[in-house]
């Protein structure tokens, strides 16, 4: 990565970080492989002559959409060996990415797993146009395809994915308000309040990558996440302790076991009630947790 000496290839790349790393991290839901895409994006930006680019920043776009492309096939194929649920690689992200409600979706945790079900172009596409507004023509030279095929793929996407996305955009105070409800029945062990915040068609998913344990199928319905939620933490005794962050755009929680740190909650509210949870323990998916990630649309 660049080591920020005054240089125009490096004062521009720097310039447009937080907006590259965006880019890649939705298209992959992997901040440790938007990293790699980052390194690969600056290392074939030093050999680029800028005197013949006539827009830094949407070559740089195309740079790291043409990588993260790579990359993403690459993860299709790790994901079909991976143990039990992939989730997303959580992060923690800045109080800005909460109050920018475009964004806060885009990286949202339900989002993302939408994301993962599109073809490694449609989300490419999707991602350009829908969260970032780049124009069908410069996607279509990103993509080496024609706009109208460009247009065609972003129709197929979109419909994919609002058929399948949360329908209403939640506050983030009342995720807030769902998750300190949540947080004090897990601290408390009042396990059955749980059943006041958790709505009855709830889904749980959790990620431990075959190196903690974790629910290899989805978890369905209130009783059944009630029982699965119970059971786990019936295991932990008194040596849980829980935190509460800003993960992804949104409230989240940190779960500590006997000091360490266990793995990331992140929850979707629909009417006051959590429709979504989200739990990765995968300890490769938690080394970027250290401090919060800048992150822009622009």
């Amino acid at each position: 990565m660049p080591d920020h000496a005054a240089d125009p290839a490096t004062d521009t790349f720097v310039a447009h970080r937080n907006l590259l790393f965006t880019v890649a991290y939705e298209m992959l839901g992997s901040a440790a492989d938007a990293e790699d895409v980052l390194q690969e994006t600056w290392l074939r930006w030093t050999g680029v002559d800028l005197d013949q680019v006539r827009d830094h920043r949407a070559y740089l776009v195309r740079i790291t959409t043409r990588q993260a492309l790579n990359r993403l096939r690459t993860l299709q194929r790790r994901k079909e060996a991976y143990v039990g649920q992939w989730l997303p690689e959580p992060m923690l992200t800045t109080p800005d990415v909460a109050e920018d409600v475009e964004l806060a979706e885009s990286v949202s945790m339900a989002l993302l797993l939408v994301l993962e079900t599109l073809a490694p172009t449609e989300r490419a596409v999707f991602v350009l146009r829908e969260a970032f507004g780049i124009d069908y023509d410069e996607i279509a030279e990103t993509l080496g395809k024609s706009p109208a095929a460009v247009r065609q793929i972003a129709y197929r996407a979109r419909n994919h994915v609002d058929a399948r996305r949360p329908r209403a955009v939640v506050s983030p105070a009342e995720t807030r308000a769902a998750l300190d409800s949540f947080r004090h029945a897990l601290e408390t062990r009042d396990f059955r309040s749980l059943l006041d915040v958790l709505a009855p068609d709830v889904v749980a998913l959790s990620d431990g990558g075959g190196h903690k344990q974790a629910a290899l199928r989805p978890v369905v319905g209130a009783d059944r996440v009630l029982r699965f939620l119970t059971g786990g933490l019936r295991r932990t005794a008194e040596s849980l302790t829980v935190e509460p962050t800003v993960a992804n755009g949104s409230p989240a929680l940190l779960l500590h076991l006997d000091g360490e740190l266990d793995g990331v909650m992140a929850i979707h509210v629909a009417a006051g009630r959590i429709t979504g949870l989200y739990y990765v323990r995968n300890p490769e998916k938690l080394t970027h947790l250290g401090s919060a990630i800048p992150l822009t649309l622009h």
